[in-house]
This record gives structure tokens, sequence and C-alpha cells, in this order.
């Protein structure tokens, strides 16, 4: 099939990408496309091809020198990359890596209604997938449920999308302060190394193991739990010294055997050095594989009542209180991931007060993936005997980027946009596009609950330019 004028994000069955040819499109975020794909000549694979949105991005070469670093069961590997080129003559490099044929980390676990001896093997999987990507100088950044698939009922993980990743060398992208990721998963000292009113010049945060190892603890968390340590939609993880750690999973979850409880709580301790490193963590968890009593072996999660269908909103977990929680009021992860990416001035609220603990409500932002492809967090069961479930989680939608898109037009030097119904979002010019949420199109993005389309100029020009790409779930480097 010809590739003239065709959409990197809207490939038709059959067309060839290199020496791949697609099958069907499994997944898609705001740099990337996920298909399923076969070889052209002989058939082999299937392959999951990644193919990029837009041309000549250079996430994709670092994304395969990262993944060209590593060789570990839990992690996919890369077989083959190139550049797939319109006879228009734009560039959009891809990527291909071994095919999983799994399901999310929390779809498998409202399939299988996984034991705690369950989890901890799929987690030691992962923390030795870290291990390895630590070993070979680079970092995840965005470790997290959508970022994981598990192929079977007896839990093979597999830790997936390194398009956020870095290693030592690798080039910048994007502007301080922050790397790629998703909020709710930052470690606290990520947060604390921005300060206000910020400056020039900015230090960016570099992440290191430790950043990885606190995501995967959030990860552990919210599966057994279904709701974040600390609430994502008030919370900037801006954090105080004296905020005191997350609360025991255990609480929440009684069925949570003690030694996954504990590790959970290991991983996400304040001081990075509490947490160990992933390979001190995977043998832990493997410890507690072997030794864990026969309390490890029930189901964390009894059955739920079938699942509405699917939309295009973001997950709503319930907020459960656990006893002797402390009760806390913080500032809007999206307030501050977008105020980052503007950087405009704002004050820090994020200051310990009275009152009820807030519920975990939706915020667009507070999911944000880190600019690649990921397929949403499933429908987690509900831990028992709690008196309050989550409702359904279902596909996140795409959100607009906290920077411009390549070839977007941009607000001038006062901050409007050259036409009036022109919006300025996070440093691009937006289109409201007049139609409910739930009908927002894949070819569109959501901000604050409303429809957006980008505002792009006239003979949009290929680039690679750093000051032009949008970050991910914060800003790259």
């Amino acid at each position: 099939m010809h590739a003239a004028h065709l959409n990197p994000a809207r490939l038709p069955l059959g067309t060839r990408v290199g020496p791949w040819r697609v099958l069907e499109r499994r997944g898609l975020g705001a740099y990337g496309a996920v298909y399923r794909a076969i070889g052209v000549q002989d058939s082999s694979g299937p392959v999951a091809l990644k193919l990029a949105l837009h041309p000549q991005d250079e996430r994709f070469a670092r994304e395969v020198e990262l993944l060209s670093r590593i060789r570990h069961p839990s992690v996919p590997r890369l077989v083959d990359h190139g550049v797939w080129r319109q006879s228009s003559g734009l560039d959009f490099p891809y990527l291909a890596m071994e095919w999983v044929d799994g399901v999310s980390l929390y779809e498998w676990a409202h399939e299988q209604r996984p034991g705690s001896r369950q989890v901890l093997h799929v987690l030691a999987s992962l923390a030795r997938a870290l291990e390895a990507t630590h070993a070979s100088g680079g970092v995840h950044r965005d470790v997290k449920g959508d970022n994981v698939l598990v192929s079977d009922a007896e839990g093979r993980a597999f830790l997936t999308d390194f398009g956020s990743g870095h290693y030592l060398g690798a080039a910048t992208l994007t502007q301080p302060p922050f790397p790629p990721g998703t909020p709710a998963y930052r470690s606290p000292e990520a947060w604390r190394s921005v300060r206000l009113p910020m400056v020039e010049p900015i230090v960016p945060y570099a992440p290191g193991p430790a950043d990885d190892v606190f995501a995967l603890g959030v990860t552990a968390f919210r599966l057994v739990t279904g709701e974040y340590p600390f609430p994502p939609e008030v919370a900037s993880q801006f954090w105080r010294e004296e905020v005191a750690g997350a609360p025991s999973v255990h609480a929440l979850n009684p069925r949570c055997c003690q030694e996954l409880s504990e590790l959970t709580s290991r991983m996400l301790s304040l001081p990075p050095e509490a947490r160990g490193s992933a390979r001190e963590l995977a043998e832990a968890l493997e410890e507690a594989v072997r030794h864990a009593g026969p309390e490890a072996d029930g189901p964390l999660f009894e059955r739920e009542a079938p699942r509405p269908v699917e939309s295009r909103v973001e997950p709503r977990p319930v907020h459960r209180r656990a006893p002797g929680r402390s009760r806390h009021v913080w500032l809007s992860a999206a307030s501050l991931a977008g105020a980052l990416a503007l950087g405009a001035g704002w004050m820090l609220r994020a200051q310990l007060g009275e009152g009820s603990v807030q519920e975990h409500a939706s915020v667009e932002e507070a999911a944000k993936d880190g600019g690649t492809v990921a397929v949403g967090d499933a429908a987690l069961t509900a831990p028992v005997p709690l008196s309050e479930v989550p409702v359904a989680w279902s596909i996140v939608a795409v959100d607009v980027p906290p920077g411009p898109l390549p070839g977007q037009r941009r607000p001038d030097a006062n901050g409007h946009c050259p036409s009036k119904p022109q919006v300025p979002i996070n440093g691009g010019c937006w289109l409201k596009v007049p139609v409910e949420l739930k009908d927002c199109g894949e070819d569109y993005y959501v901000y604050k609950g409303g429809c957006y389309m980008p505002v792009i100029r006239r003979g949009r020009p290929p680039t690679s330019s750093p000051a032009t790409r949008a970050g991910d779930a914060g800003t790259e480097h």
C-alpha cells in the first residue's frame, strides 16, 4: 500500500512499514502508535511495531539505543528499527519489538484475581528487569501498570515502553525542570528538587535508579489497594520533610500478606537509600515468594459485577481512608505540571491542614503518560473486606502535552494566539472542538474536560529541534 499521505496514527490493514506489514493497531500515545505486524517476505513475527507520529522524532533513536543494551527475559527484545518514508519526503522512525501476547498489569489482576504470592512474583520479575536496565546505564523513568504486560495466568511479566527512558550520555531533548514520567509516580526527591519561585538557571532533575524503584512501589500499592499512596488529583507530590510516609497496604487491603505490605512500604520510603537497589529488592521479593505463609495464596480481590462499556474518560479510583492516615492538603498535580511547562509563577500550597481527606477524583493530567504508548489502566477488582470499592477504570484519552507539538502555532510574547478562537495551552495554540468528551476522537487531545485540536502552521515543516518537541508528563532532558 502506498505510503503517501497516510496518517501514522491510523495505518490501514496491510500497510508496509520497512520489512513489516501492519495487521492492527494496538495502542496510541502522544508520540507513537503501536501496531501488531508481521514480516513482508517470510511472515516472521508477529512484532510490536512502534511508529513515530511526528517526523524525525529523536526519542526513537534513544529508545532503540537503550533497548539494544538490555538483555533480560522480562524486557521485550528489540527486533528491528528504521525509517518509514512517505513519498512526500517525511521520515517517521519506527522500531519493532518482540510481541508480547498479554494484558496490562491491572487488567491481569482483574481477570486472574491473584494472591499475594503471585503479585510478589510479578514484582520480582519487574525488579529484575529494572536491575538489567540500571546495569546497562539506563533508567526507565515511567514505571507504572500501563507499561507492564502480563502474558499468562502464571504471571510472566514484561516491562515495556522505554520511550521515556534515558541512559548515560543520551542527548537532551527538552527543557528542565522535569524529565518525562507520570506525575503520580514521581519520587519525593524529584518534587523536592523544584524550588519556587523558579529563577534561571533552572537545574534539571536527573532521575536515577531509586526513582524507578519508587515508581514500582506506587505501582504495587495501586495494584493491591486500587488507589495511589497519595491522591494524585490534589498531590503535586511536592513533599515536605515532615510529611508521613505512605499508609500500609495491609491496612487498606487486609488480604495482603505482611511480606508484600512491608516490601511495598520499603519501595515507597522517603529516603532513596532506604528503598534499596533493584537487585536488592528483587532478592527480597523472591525470598518472600518462597517463604510467605499460606495466607499469601488467597485471592487479593473478590469478584465484581461486570464493568460498564469503556469510554474515553479518566479513571476514578475511590479513596478509602486508612486507619491513622494523616490529613494533608496538596497542590494539584495537573496545576504543577502545567505551571512548570508554561514557566508561570505560582505559589506552593503543600501545607498540612485539618479537615477530611479528599477523595480520589479524576484529573486529566494526573494519569498523563510519558508521551509514549500506553493502553490505559484497566478495571481492578476490589480488595475486601472494604465497604467501598473502586469504580471501573477505562481507557485514558491522550492529553494535551505540556509543550507545543512540532509545527504548532505558539502564543506571542503577551501570551495571545493569532486569532480569537484559538486558546493558548502549555505553550501552543489550540482550538476547542464542540463535542462531548466521550466523542473526542483519537486525532484530538483532552484538556480539563474539553476536546482540542492543535493549530498547525501552514507548510508544517519536519523538525527535530529540541525547542519544538513537546515534553512528556513533565518536561524531558
